[in-house]
């Protein structure tokens, strides 16, 4: 058994629903798992877990979510005129949701 089974993370500050989904990410990979897959891409927040995550979904959209994918993505390095800068880190979630349910963007 793990040390921390039961023990919810405290780390970063307490977000609210609404903090938690930034943005729906329409792209072609993403529609093309909505349709076959049910499974919808989501950016979010750097601090939510996936507890949060399915509890935001299924609060903001109406939506039985049966599982949650993260992915932190690093961000690319950039030229800024004569010195390299680096676009910040972003955190992906692809949620899974119930075989009746779906969500509408347009």
């Amino acid at each position: 058994m793990s040390v921390h089974a039961g023990k919810s993370r405290n780390i970063g500050p307490k977000l609210e629903t609404h903090q938690v989904l930034l943005r729906p990410l329409v792209t072609e990979k993403g529609t093309h798992q909505s349709m076959r897959h049910n499974a919808y891409p989501f950016q979010v927040s750097l601090w939510a877990d996936k507890v949060q995550i399915k509890a935001a979904v299924q609060e903001l959209f109406n939506v039985r979510v049966m599982g949650v994918r993260t992915q932190t993505r690093l961000g690319k390095q950039r030229r800024y005129r004569n010195k390299m800068g680096r676009l910040p880190s972003w955190k992906k979630a692809i949620v899974t949701l119930h075989g009746e349910d779906k969500i509408e963007f347009f």
